[in-house]
């Protein structure tokens, strides 16, 4: 018997094999979980639709993958042929992974106080209202008790310098988190989101990841870094009936970063330095 026998649902967000949400989608397949996918849109000059290929590379031997379409969270006509062709294919879903954010990366790596106001729109668009209306849309083909989990990041509760812009995005997420755990408990329905530490996937490289990777394994209690599999087990874990208590929550997964209060171990460096 496997976690996820006869669970059904989407996976939102993955963009190759670093992905956190191939990970996650990775540990509920072998646990027997039946998935649809969605990949960032190809530009129509791109003959070799490398956004498609990165992800179909990964799915298109699984049988546990049923589906890969495009997805652009600006577009609600996309969103809803999302749905559409999972209620085609499976009738209800009993999750809903969401992993998509984006800034520009001129906003991104300038200054928070200096972002541009149409940087700063399509951000929060993209990374925080998009979770919005994927749930939005979803409704209708949730079963009672389903889980959807998104992504969040330390940064949206703390200043994290170099993150910036979606430091801003992430804190408007959580609040989000919380807001539908809240609109959707009543059909049993939970909401969560996942803060991992840094890991080397497509979005850390644009928020400085090997800088983070360096500064964590000082300071965090268990004195290293995370791996995709942890996190991936992690997404099973909130997706699945196994944490049918919990919603409304945002779950740290990053060695116990998150809970010092100063450097840690990084002072014995600095004393060694004077």
């Amino acid at each position: 018997m496997g976690l996820f026998d006869g669970k059904k649902g989407l996976v939102l967000g993955v963009a190759n094999d670093r992905s956190i949400a191939w990970a996650i989608a990775e540990f509920i397949m072998a646990e027997g979980a039946v998935c649809g996918f969605t990949h960032l849109p190809d530009r129509p000059d791109d003959a070799r639709q490398r956004n498609r290929h990165r992800v179909n590379r990964l799915t298109e031997n699984l049988p546990a993958a049923k589906f890969l379409i495009p997805l652009d969270v600006n577009n609600d006509e996309h969103i809803r042929a999302v749905v559409d062709r999972a209620a085609s294919e499976f009738g209800k879903i009993d999750f809903l992974l969401h992993s998509i954010a984006y800034a520009p990366l001129d906003d991104l790596k300038g200054d928070t106080i200096a972002c541009s106001r149409d940087g700063f729109k399509l951000a929060m668009e993209i990374s925080v209202y998009s979770l919005l209306a994927v749930a939005n849309a979803a409704r209708e083909i949730l079963n009672d008790g389903a889980s959807i989990a998104t992504m969040t990041y330390f940064g949206g509760e703390k200043a994290v310098p170099g993150y910036n812009l979606m430091g801003v995005c992430k804190a408007a997420l959580d609040s989000c988190v919380k807001y539908l755990a809240y609109e959707l408990g009543p059909r049993g329905i939970r909401v969560n989101a996942i803060s991992a530490g840094p890991l080397r996937t497509l979005a850390g490289t644009g928020a400085g990841v090997d800088d983070m990777l360096i500064l964590y394994q000082q300071m965090a209690p268990l004195g290293r870094n995370i791996t995709h599999e942890e996190v991936g087990r992690i997404g099973g874990f909130l997706l699945s009936d196994m944490s049918s208590g919990i919603t409304g929550e945002i779950l740290h997964v990053d060695a116990g970063y998150n809970i010092m209060g100063t450097p840690g171990r990084m002072l014995d460096i600095f004393k060694q330095l004077k």
